[in-house]
This record gives C-alpha cells, sequence and structure tokens, in this order.
C-alpha cells in the first residue's frame, strides 16, 4: 500500500533530512550480466522495463540512465494525453496509451494524477474547421471519442477566449475529444520506476553508454561509465541521444533533434478546466492542479541538444497566449525551459529492431508525442524484447517505412509547427 503521511509527519521529515522515508526504488549497481538492457531511464525505458518484468516475466533487467530518472523530456514537456490523430495506425498506438493511461494509478498503485478533462483544437478559418471535420470523422471511423464543436460550444467552455471584434484568430468550432487531459509528468515517471523496481528490475542512475558491443553482427552487450554489462538484448529508448548511441553500430537514423520550449505562469484560481490547442498561433495551454498555466507553442527550428529557453520562442509564445486569453496579460512567468525532441520526415515514431544488428532495438522519434506514448512506447517496446517480433499495433511504425514508402504523416496531428 502507498504510505501516507501526515502534515505533522511530512514536516518533521523535511527538518531531518527525509531520513525516515524509504526510497521509492532501490538504488541499483550494475550487475555483469542481464537477459535485457534497456538505455534511457525516461517514461519509455522505465515502462519497457516494468512490462516486461511484469507481461513476459523476464525480470533479469536493467535500466541505464546517465543522468537521474525522469531528468530528460519525461520531466520536460506540458503533460498533455490525446489519441485526437488521423491515420488509424496513429490512433491505434496513442489510443492504447490513453486506455493504458486510464487504468495506470491503480495498475502502478501511485497516483499519477490524470485528468481526463477534455482538449479542444480550435480552428479559425473554413479551410481548418473543414480539416478539423475530417480528422473528427476519421477518428469516429477510428473507433476513437470525437466530435465536431460548433462555436458557441467553444465559447460555452471557454468563456474567457478572445471574443472581441478586432481578435485576429476568432474560434470558429474545432475537435473536442473528452477522454483526453493531462498527467504529472514526474509521477508517471516515478511509478513506473517504483513498480518496476518491485518486480526485481535494476534502475541504474548516473549510468552513461559509452559504446555498444557487437559482435558478429549481434548484441553482446554495452561499456559503461560503469563498466561492461553483458546482454543479448538491448533497447534504446533515449529519444535524441539515440541517433549518437547506435551510430557505431552501423546503424543511421533519420531523425534531427529541436527544442521545444515551455512555460509556466503564477498561479491563478481555477480558470480553465480543458487542455486547448490554437492552430492559428500553434500555442497551447492547460492549467495545473496547483493552478499554474502550462503553455508551449511550437519548434524552435535550430538543431540542438540544449535544454534551456530564449526569448523569441518566449516573445512567440506568449504573444500566442494573450491573442487566446487577453485577461492572462498580468499575469508573471515563472519557469520557461525546454525538452529536446526527436524529429524524423513523417513526424511519427520509430519502433522496431534496427537493421543489421540482432538483439538491438529502437523506441524513438517520437518528437512532441513522447509523453502522450510512454504506456504504449514500453508495451509495445517490451514485447519486441520478449518475442523478437512486432505487436500488430507497432509494425506499421518499423524503421523499413523509409525504405518501402509506407509512411504515416501525422505532422498535422501535432496541431504545432514542425
Amino acid at each position: 500500500m502507498t504510505t501516507r503521511y501526515s502534515s505533522l509527519a511530512l514536516l518533521r521529515e523535511g527538518f531531518r533530512g527525509h531520513r525516515g522515508w524509504r526510497p521509492a526504488w532501490a538504488k541499483a549497481t550494475p550487475q555483469p550480466a542481464y537477459d535485457a538492457v534497456i538505455i534511457g531511464g525516461g517514461g519509455h525505458g522505465l515502462a519497457t522495463a516494468y512490462y516486461l518484468a511484469k507481461n513476459h516475466g523476464i525480470r533479469r533487467v536493467a535500466v541505464l540512465e546517465k543522468g537521474w530518472i525522469g531528468g530528460g523530456n519525461t520531466g520536460r514537456n506540458t503533460t498533455a494525453v490525446r489519441s485526437n490523430y488521423f491515420y488509424p495506425e496513429s490512433v491505434a498506438l496513442y489510443d492504447l496509451a490513453l486506455r493504458l493511461y486510464e487504468g495506470l494509478s491503480r495498475e502502478l498503485n501511485f497516483n499519477v494524477m490524470l485528468s481526463q478533462r477534455g482538449m479542444l483544437i480550435a480552428a479559425h478559418t473554413p479551410a481548418q474547421m473543414e480539416i478539423c471535420a475530417r480528422i473528427a470523422n476519421a477518428m469516429m471511423l477510428n473507433g476513437v471519442d470525437g466530435e465536431l464543436m460548433g462555436p458557441k460550444e467553444a465559447i460555452a467552455r471557454l468563456p474567457l477566449l478572445n471574443q472581441t471584434a478586432d481578435a485576429r484568430y476568432l474560434c470558429l468550432g474545432g475537435i473536442w475529444q473528452g477522454r483526453a487531459g493531462i498527467a504529472r509528468h514526474d509521477a508517471v515517471a516515478w511509478g513506473y520506476a517504483r513498480a518496476a523496481s518491485a518486480l526485481g528490475v535494476d534502475i541504474i542512475e548516473n549510468c552513461a553508454v559509452t559504446d555498444l558491443r557487437i559482435e558478429n553482427g549481434s548484441v553482446k552487450g554495452v561499456a559503461t561509465s560503469l563498466g561492461e554489462i553483458r546482454t543479448e538484448r538491448l533497447a534504446v529508448a533515449a529519444a535524441g541521444a539515440t541517433p549518437g548511441l547506435v551510430a557505431g553500430a552501423g546503424v543511421h537514423l533519420p531523425i534531427h533533434t529541436y527544442a521545444l520550449q515551455a512555460f509556466v505562469s503564477e498561479p491563478v484560481k481555477p480558470c480553465l478546466d480543458t487542455v486547448l490547442l490554437y492552430l492559428g498561433t500553434g500555442t497551447y495551454v492547460s492549467q495545473s492542479d496547483k493552478g499554474e498555466l502550462v503553455f508551449g507553442g511550437g519548434l524552435d527550428r535550430v538543431p540542438t541538444h540544449g535544454q534551456k529557453g530564449n526569448l523569441p520562442a518566449q516573445e512567440k509564445v506568449v504573444a500566442g497566449l494573450l491573442e487566446m486569453f487577453p485577461a492572462f496579460a498580468q499575469l508573471k512567468l515563472l519557469r520557461q525551459w525546454a525538452g529536446v525532441v526527436d524529429v524524423v520526415p513523417d513526424s511519427s515514431p520509430v519502433i522496431g529492431p534496427a537493421p543489421g544488428v540482432e538483439g538491438l532495438y529502437l523506441n524513438c522519434g517520437w518528437g512532441t508525442g513522447g509523453f502522450k506514448a510512454i504506456p504504449a512506447g514500453g508495451w509495445l517496446l517490451a514485447h519486441l524484447l520478449a518475442t523478437g517480433q512486432h505487436h500488430e499495433i507497432s509494425r506499421p511504425f518499423d524503421l523499413d517505412r523509409f525504405i518501402k514508402g509506407r509512411l504515416i504523416d501525422e505532422a498535422a496531428g501535432a496541431g504545432i509547427s514542425h
């Protein structure tokens, strides 16, 4: 059961330096060999380890993280979860993730603070409304909740929206998904880490992978800052770091990395009970349980691995927010940061075996969709590691689609500029 603390106990532990608290997961040291090794201690890597142990009974597993758990993109996003995509393959993938999210707190016995408050993708022109109608129809045909919403319904849900006569982007309605919402990003990472550790998975932090050990075209292990680790099943779930990690094995990925910046305002009373994305500005926003506005915009199109914000992006995104909600103009900005997104040409992820290297599997290329897909990414990568074969949902996202020309171009599914 989850340990509960009174306010007095929390205060006492704060003064004592938390000496009375049990760690959520064991701080493991590397063993000489494992049945499977996962590079990347973010949400996808931790979820993979958990589902390997739970679904497939493979528990001699190590998760290697060069920093701290959840310190990468998992903790540097705007926490939206949704499955309002166009193509059947994408809907199957992201709705698997959303269904898993819906039961995740109970599954992990850890509150991931899922709030299914709904999401509106707002349109501002007849052409945008036509596209929204197509996407809503596709969602319904693919068995996912979605509906086309008119302007009166949108304003009724979002009464603070800019409705002035000189508004540049008047809301004409858009796509509504009622099951969409937000979850707490660090709680997702911590919940998977705790559950995986309880099943015997070794979670090893501050362990940088320096090289892959490939012999006769097969994985044999990894070299790390903490020594050699042997394995014949290796998964890389390291987002933008993945191309550099696998390049030495002769695997070249069509990935470019960019910064996606996010912002948090000072807390205010509840005033926004949905997730909103404006197609006109590419700005998206939700309100956290603490009252902060969490918002972002399009990619900063300068290739980078940096996690810092900058003033030009701030000006653009804040301007977009104020076009949506002029009433927020007096709020103070508390924080700004960036996550590193790994973008492929068709804006869909890469899930599958690495070509030419037996025992090496990839989970990368999520772009702006990584957090919302964490449970599905872990579920599907665990299936690959355990069986050596694709799950039917992951098969369309194999790297071979770039050879066969069967791309899944979901750039519009992000709703922001790529």
